[in-house]
């Protein structure tokens, strides 16, 4: 059956013009069907770049709104439309005015999980991948980062000229790690590498081994020479790990890792948004233009 359902996806996908971009943390079976699977920030980078004139977003909610930015002549779909996140959701536009109007000569840096209208009202974006070179980028002594704190708590600390002024937001994803999971499984495994997300909060973060984004996590994974490794990130990204690195052991440092949000989207959603060209993702054209500028600025930091 799943055989003849990506059979069909593929048929579907060259009559409709499409690409199917997948997030690391998406299951198994929707990574294998996918043109492309990625971090948020290379998949932001496909949007922007590709020729398709359908993109299938394999995420959550604001991964494909960004698409629809960076792509607005491409019509972009979410497969499941309910699939969101609630770190998005922790800041608003009205609530970051607000914020703006205590520190009117902070930047703001929103992370890329958030939504247009927020970063609408940015000066530039950034991922987990490049969110210090682009705090670091930044003329401004404040600069007030949303909406997840921890991210911000890490930047902060590598960054010592500025004030970053955090928001109060979090992944409730990672924010589930606690200490004494991470002591456990070093007990466990002694000669294993800890490799963590900075989604975790700071005091989880200090026991980590190697600190990165799910594209650093990888690469740091493939490369490193341990073969016990323990992941400290959403479990989808054991996914490409396991198949890139066979000869490894990988470890999950929390059984809490795991976003009910991207594991919605299942093959059936992804064939009946290609089939019926369902759940189209519209975002308002003056609202659009500005958040591109932020998201523009973020691509174009190097």
């Amino acid at each position: 059956m799943q055989n003849n359902l990506t059979e069909e996806i593929q048929r579907l996908k060259k009559e409709r013009n499409a690409i199917i971009l997948a997030h690391n943390y998406q299951v198994p079976e929707v990574q294998d069907v996918a043109d492309v699977v990625g971090d948020s920030y290379s998949l932001s980078q496909h949007a922007a770049e590709t020729d398709s004139d359908v993109i299938v977003f394999c995420g959550v909610h604001f991964m494909a709104e960004s698409a629809k930015i960076l792509s607005p002549n491409k019509t972009v779909l979410l497969p499941v439309r309910d699939a969101g996140c609630p770190m998005a959701d922790m800041v608003t536009a009205p609530k970051l005015r607000e914020m703006k109007a205590k520190y009117p000569d902070a930047a703001v840096v929103c992370y890329v999980n958030s939504s247009a209208e927020v970063k609408a009202e940015s000066d530039v974006c950034c991922t987990s991948s490049n969110a210090l070179k682009v705090v670091e980028s930044l003329e401004n002594k404040q600069v007030i980062f949303v909406p997840d704190e921890n991210l911000g708590s890490y930047v902060a600390s590598k960054v010592k000229d500025k004030e970053i002024i955090l928001w109060k937001g979090f992944c409730i994803t990672h924010k589930r790690v606690k200490v004494e999971e991470v002591q456990k499984i070093r007990q466990l495994h002694p000669n294993a590498k800890i490799l963590m997300h900075p989604e975790c909060a700071p005091e989880v973060q200090k026991l980590a081994d190697f600190l990165g984004s799910t594209s650093a996590i990888i690469n740091y994974a493939r490369e490193i020479p341990e073969k016990d490794i323990i992941i400290g990130t959403e479990e989808g990204i054991l996914h490409l790990l396991k198949k890139q690195n066979p000869d490894k052991n990988f470890y999950l440092l929390s059984t809490g890792l795991i976003c009910t949000n991207m594991k919605k989207t299942r093959l059936e959603d992804v064939h009946r948004a290609l089939l019926n060209m369902q759940h189209e993702i519209h975002v308002d054209e003056n609202i659009r233009i500005k958040a591109l500028k932020s998201l523009e600025r973020m691509l174009k930091i190097k």
